[in-house]
């Protein structure tokens, strides 16, 4: 009988990539996002960039503030 294992769940494939890449680095994080930013100005792809007025409505914690006026039901 041939025991064939398990393939591994996406989840697993992530933690296992992102410990590859940690290790690749030495955990260094700085060292890792410099990579990716350099990798990412190379590529030749375009990137998508929010548009200042919507970056500028952005609060710090991320979220957008909006004056909607009165709710309507």
């Amino acid at each position: 009988m041939i025991h064939q294992s398990k393939p591994e769940s996406i989840i697993e494939e992530l933690h296992r990539i992102r410990r590859e890449i940690s290790d690749r680095f030495g955990g260094d994080i700085s060292a890792i996002a410099k990579d990716a930013a350099d990798r990412l100005a190379r590529s030749g792809r375009p990137i998508w960039k929010p548009k200042e007025e919507a970056a500028a409505g952005a609060t710090a914690g991320g979220e957008a503030q909006h004056d909607s006026g009165p709710v309507r039901r």
